[in-house]
């Protein structure tokens, strides 16, 4: 990206959580707030107050971070004050991080009344799998206000082309930007053999199949299929009635299954590292920053078509799982088989990807170009 093409633009980040709470939306903010404020953006976050709010506000260094405080249910987030912080910023472009909350109306609100470009990511939260769960509260969202929402956005984003036929098919609108996420810089460490640890990060949900990994990973070891030394680590947050059946599942499962609980900064990194695979055979995704961070790390992964990340399928970078029990063992039972040579080759191909189509510094400049082409559109209105 040209140094200074955003020079002095404000761009507002809207997002229902900007802390740990928000899993891999968090993480993509995070991501993208850096990329702005690096190459000249004056970036502002808005979000919905939450325990983790005063922890988590140190991974916006450097932005001008805004929480909310919420009024009411918590599953809708309405906060009153939005709009006036929104107002106050005075900004030049506003993009809204996630749908289905009270930030959306107040996205919509806050582009009727200042008549300046506002983006939608959906970031996945209009898959199939999605739309189809609490089906009631998203029809009188977008009754109430997200179709509203989308009609005013000059800019729906789609992380995927898959997910532009989701917004298409919800919205009517084929006119999506079509932009991944960006994962962190890539390692340029060789890589080193690694013990046979397969690790899971991220949300703990039924959306992201783990009962089936779980399921997959004992009827390896019943059947004395898993090398000398394997290990399941599993790692991330969650609702409490999740992590409580998850732990139940746990109950049952082989010693050489563990549940770390979150892991954040050296503790995420290390597993990160450490892993021979990162897997994530998941019913929906939108673009797992995850898996970015995985690749990025040098770790291959094992993962399903869900993930919207065929590249990595094509590139050598992952293994497919599916989503039954017995697919998953298949795919564990050949990356482990692998030896030390083509584990390496995936690693490498694990390294390109994430320093080359995925690098901050390609997303950022289509990012900005974005932008300012949203803003010089309005300016000339």
């Amino acid at each position: 990206m040209t140094p200074g093409l955003l020079d002095g633009k404000r761009i507002g980040l809207l997002t229902a959580s900007a802390s740990r709470l928000g899993g891999g939306v968090f993480e993509a903010v995070v991501n993208h707030a850096a990329m702005l404020r690096e190459h000249g953006a004056t970036v502002f976050v808005f979000a919905l107050e939450d325990e983790h709010s005063a922890a988590d506000a140190g991974r916006f260094d450097g932005c001008q971070l805004h929480h909310a405080p919420v009024v009411g249910p918590g599953f809708f987030g309405y906060a009153p004050a939005l709009g006036r912080l929104l107002d106050r910023a005075r900004l030049d472009l506003l993009h809204l991080n996630g749908i289905w909350m009270y930030p959306s109306q107040a996205g919509s609100a806050w582009a009727a009344r200042s008549g300046k470009p506002y983006v939608i990511s959906p970031h996945g939260m209009l898959d199939p799998w999605i739309t189809g769960r609490g089906r009631w509260k998203k029809a009188l969202a977008r009754l109430g206000y997200e179709r509203r929402s989308w009609h005013r956005a000059g800019a729906l984003h789609a992380l995927t082309g898959r997910e532009a036929a989701d917004i298409a098919r919800e919205s009517g609108r084929t006119d999506s930007l079509v932009i991944a996420n960006a994962g962190p810089p890539a390692s340029m460490a060789s890589p080193e053999p690694r013990a046979p640890k397969i690790g899971y990060i991220g949300r703990i949900h039924p959306k992201k199949n783990i009962h089936a990994l779980i399921d997959a990973w004992s009827m390896l070891d019943s059947e004395g299929a898993l090398p000398i030394g394997a290990e399941l680590r599993i790692a991330g947050w969650g609702d409490a009635a999740d992590v409580a059946a998850l732990e139940t599942r746990l109950a049952a499962a082989p010693a050489n299954v563990s549940f770390l609980g979150p892991q954040y900064g050296e503790d995420k990194a290390r597993l990160l590292t450490q892993s021979r695979f990162i897997t994530l055979p998941s019913h929906s995704e939108g673009l797992p920053v995850a898996i970015l961070e995985a690749w990025a790390a040098g770790t291959p992964v094992l993962m399903s078509e869900e993930c919207n990340l065929p590249i990595g399928f094509e590139s050598g970078a992952a293994i497919d799982t599916g989503f039954t029990p017995e697919s998953i063992a298949g795919a564990i039972r050949s990356a482990l088989a692998l030896d030390h040579a083509e584990w390496q080759d995936m690693a490498r191909s694990a390294i390109a990807l994430a320093a080359g189509p995925f690098s901050a510094e390609t997303i950022a400049r289509t990012w900005a170009e974005a932008y300012l082409g949203l803003i010089q559109a309005g300016d000339r209105t």
